[in-house]
């Protein structure tokens, strides 16, 4: 339990506001909203004449913190920003549909909590939410300058799109590690220079002489994939349109519901397979049809790699092979999202060596300025912006060395579990050959006997060169079977394939490396 207790002596209209806070959370029940818990008894006390607040504890941190780790300098991961997206977006569709308004939108009010080893991400902090039973429109002005919709700077009625506009505003920050509309420049600053732009608009940046320029695309680097981005875009333009009443895109005639969050369920229910080509190093990406068969996934993987079907081995992480009599859905898992996430390794069987050195990720324009004269002097804005994205790059790197470390280790699995069924089947192979060898000695102590009774009835004048002939024919297939058992030498090979694999195991290339990239 966290327990929320006021520091400062507050105004009369601060004190409500707390209160207010205090109700709201104790009417909402939601995994995506903070709980509120009942006061422990020694605590029930006012503090600054307020009651303290009692809440679950998220032991995560805040989202504020997860931003400003280094290696989110360019962004969050595709999964980390899905993940958000879904949990946020539930938890604003249920306050708004319990008539209230957050207003107060922002990575500082979005903490994290494990829960079974899934991240999920709650709504917090709710003392600037708006109770709309007086009314859909409001007029107070409240919130963080940063986040904050356009009107509310213009003290104008406002309505729940304010939500949406610090939530687009939040996305966009987890999608390029900055926020979209002139970041290094305060709200009232950047304010004059943005209301005029253009509705599909999601980003600006100032050029050097100060020219805005603005641009209907996510800006680069981020973590997205390509079948992602489009609609993430399309998404982003309905929430960070400048006009409140088109913000959203209004509500569907056929569900009632608001568009922006039928675009974001299609978003998030979009199955993606992702697949590393071990032979090049290239992820390639594919939109799953529904009950698309492996057969037709592996034809699309062709035309893009040049690898034939007929050559074509997938694994998943753990070794284990596609199966070919279940539908393409096997790649990917319920409720995992991101192609950092989950993976599908491409092999080609018709290769032992692959052809290298992979070519690596190429450096960005403005890294690439910066290698080239090390000397350049450069703007505090600019010089931050070349080191984000030249730490973006070293981490991407890792993160390639690690999956393709990833897909050996998945190769060995499979080698290690065909190499079990191989040394199964030898042993079948050993016993059904011993069964054979006595059933082929108890024949030949059978056809001596018979050849020697033979030649004592011989001596009374009964014989027959007909049958004589035949029980030589079979003596001679029985030595034959004879020299075709003996099944030591695969023994022997499977022996030295069996060592081969040991020593395989033992090298570092086997064991996971998280420490040594993590060092990295």
């Amino acid at each position: 339990v966290a327990i929320k207790s006021c520091r400062l002596e507050l105004s009369v209209k601060n004190k409500d506001r707390w209160c207010h806070e205090i109700d709201i959370m104790k009417k909402l029940n939601h995994p995506n909203v903070v709980r509120a818990c009942e006061v422990p008894e020694e605590m029930n006390f006012l503090v600054n004449d307020v009651p303290l607040l009692a809440m679950e504890y998220c032991s995560g941190g805040d989202l504020r913190k997860l931003l400003n780790k280094p290696e989110n300098c360019c962004g969050l991961k595709e999964s980390q920003i899905l993940s958000l997206l879904n949990d946020i977006g539930s938890g604003i569709q249920y306050l708004h549909e319990n008539r209230i308004i957050h207003r107060d939108l922002k990575p500082e009010n979005i903490v994290l909590q494990d829960e079974g080893g899934k991240i999920v991400h709650k709504i917090i902090d709710l003392g600037y939410a708006k109770d709309l039973d007086q009314g859909s429109l409001c007029t107070s002005f409240v919130g963080t300058l940063q986040y904050l919709a356009p009107e509310l700077f213009e003290n104008k009625s406002y309505s729940v799109t304010v939500d949406y506009w610090s939530f687009g505003t939040m996305v966009f920050e987890c999608i390029a590690g900055y926020r979209p509309f002139l970041h290094n420049l305060q709200p009232f600053a950047w304010h004059e220079k943005i209301k005029k732009k253009d509705p599909k608009h999601i980003y600006a940046s100032e050029e050097m002489d100060g020219e805005v320029r603005f641009s209907t695309h996510l800006p680069q680097p981020h973590s997205l994939c390509s079948l992602i981005v489009e609609p993430m875009e399309s998404w982003l333009q309905l929430m960070l349109n400048w006009d409140p009443q088109q913000r959203g895109g209004g509500s569907d005639p056929e569900t009632g519901r608001p568009r922006c969050f039928l675009i974001m369920d299609h978003i998030l229910n979009l199955k993606i397979v992702h697949i590393l080509n071990m032979t090049s190093a290239k992820i390639v990406s594919f939109l799953l049809h529904p009950e698309e068969s492996l057969h037709s996934l592996q034809n699309r993987i062709e035309s893009e790699t040049g690898i034939s079907t007929g050559n074509q081995e997938l694994l998943l992480e753990t070794g284990i092979c596609l199966d070919p009599r279940k539908p393409a859905s096997q790649c990917v898992i319920d409720g995992v999202r991101g192609w950092d996430s989950y993976m599908v390794y491409l092999f080609d069987k018709s290769k032992t060596v692959y052809d290298g050195p992979f070519a690596s990720r190429s450096l960005s324009d403005c890294v690439n300025y910066i290698v080239q004269d090390s000397k350049m002097q450069l703007p505090i804005p600019q010089l931050r912006k070349v080191w984000a994205e030249a730490v973006h790059y070293v981490i991407g790197l890792k993160e390639d060395y690690s999956r393709l470390f990833q897909g050996q280790r998945a190769a060995m699995l499979s080698l290690l579990r065909y190499n079990a069924n191989l040394i199964k089947m030898k042993n079948n192979m050993v016993s059904a050959s011993q069964q054979l060898k006595a059933k082929l000695d108890f024949f030949h102590q059978s056809i001596r006997l018979d050849l020697e009774r033979y030649s004592d009835q011989m001596a009374y004048g009964i014989s027959s060169e007909k049958m004589l002939k035949a029980w030589k024919e079979m003596e001679e297939k029985a030595s034959q079977c004879a020299q075709a058992e003996d099944i030591g030498y695969l023994d022997e090979q499977i022996m030295a394939l069996h060592t081969e694999i040991v020593e395989l195991q033992k090298s570092p290339y086997a064991r996971r490396q998280g420490e040594v990239m993590e060092s990295l």
